[in-house]
């Protein structure tokens, strides 16, 4: 007797996984056949990030990226996505911009993509966000420690170790009513400490084994990067080499007229004995 299939990750399911012993899965997707393949494996959670600037789009940061971009990116995932929790990163600057401008934004993003959450980058400075997001019924994600729209501010991509910041943020971004947060390069000790301290589940990239989840970037995880790539990615496929290989097969192969081979059917004209145009036939 075949399984029911699972049903589909909620925001309350989500947060409740703080409670279990396993760990949350989730990696990022940007298009419709990579999610739908996350989305059969089993995460638990996708996300669209803004990281698209970097990894899609070839751009030094995620600045460049923008709103009509996320939900360009972010229905294509929705729709692939049938059962794991969809999030939506908010672009700079569209919530340093005010509570009611935030909320237009992030309803707009709900609307237009069908994703469950959005997720934006600050701790106790962006709190006021996040509690008139969630009072508009509108589930938030946070995100401390390395804060990408704030590289220049911090120097670049640098490892944060400022331990009373980084539990000020977190406990912030939990009194304003997130369901969850990304922790970002932070060290081991640090993030675990602030994982203990807090009631909503944490997603670590860079962050160590003690947060509650762990997040990458899924052209990292299958090798598919060109580029830098941060010293805490784990490969586990090499895609570049697997694309590389089949191109120059292909080339080869069409260059030596080994490719395509011969129909072993024969092909109808495209014109009927009346000289007229085939057209195609259906049965009535």
């Amino acid at each position: 007797m075949t399984q029911p299939p699972p049903s589909p990750m909620t925001v309350p399911k989500f947060r409740a996984l703080k409670g279990e012993e396993r760990k949350i899965t989730m990696l990022t997707a940007y298009d419709y056949p990579t999610a739908r393949m996350l989305d059969e494996a089993g995460l638990d959670g996708i996300l669209v990030g803004d990281s698209l600037g970097m990894v899609v789009q070839g751009k030094p940061n995620t600045l460049g990226v923008t709103l009509e971009h996320m939900i360009y990116h972010a229905e294509m995932v929705c729709r692939g996505a049938q059962r794991a929790l969809v999030v939506v990163d908010m672009p700079f600057p569209t919530y340093h911009l005010g509570p009611q401008k935030a909320i237009e934004v992030a309803a707009r993003i709900l609307q237009e993509t069908g994703c469950a959450a959005v997720k934006l980058e600050g701790g106790a400075n962006r709190a006021d966000i996040i509690s008139a997001l969630t009072e508009a019924n509108i589930p938030v994600m946070g995100h401390c420690g390395l804060m990408p729209h704030s590289v220049h501010m911090q120097g670049g991509f640098r490892l944060q170790r400022d331990e009373d910041q980084l539990l000020r943020d977190a406990l912030a971004i939990q009194q304003a009513g997130a369901f969850s947060m990304v922790i970002e390069c932070v060290p081991d000790a640090l993030a675990e400490k602030v994982s203990a301290a807090l009631e909503i589940p944490t997603i670590g990239i860079g962050a160590g084994p003690g947060c509650d989840g762990q997040i990458l970037v899924v052209h990292d995880l299958l090798g598919y990067t060109l580029g830098y790539q941060p010293k805490f990615v784990k490969r586990y496929a090499d895609l570049q080499f697997i694309v590389k290989d089949a191109v120059e097969q292909y080339q080869q192969e069409v260059k030596q007229g080994v490719f395509p081979e011969p129909r072993k059917s024969k092909v109808p004209p495209p014109h009927n004995s009346s000289g007229m145009p085939r057209t195609l036939q259906t049965s009535r």
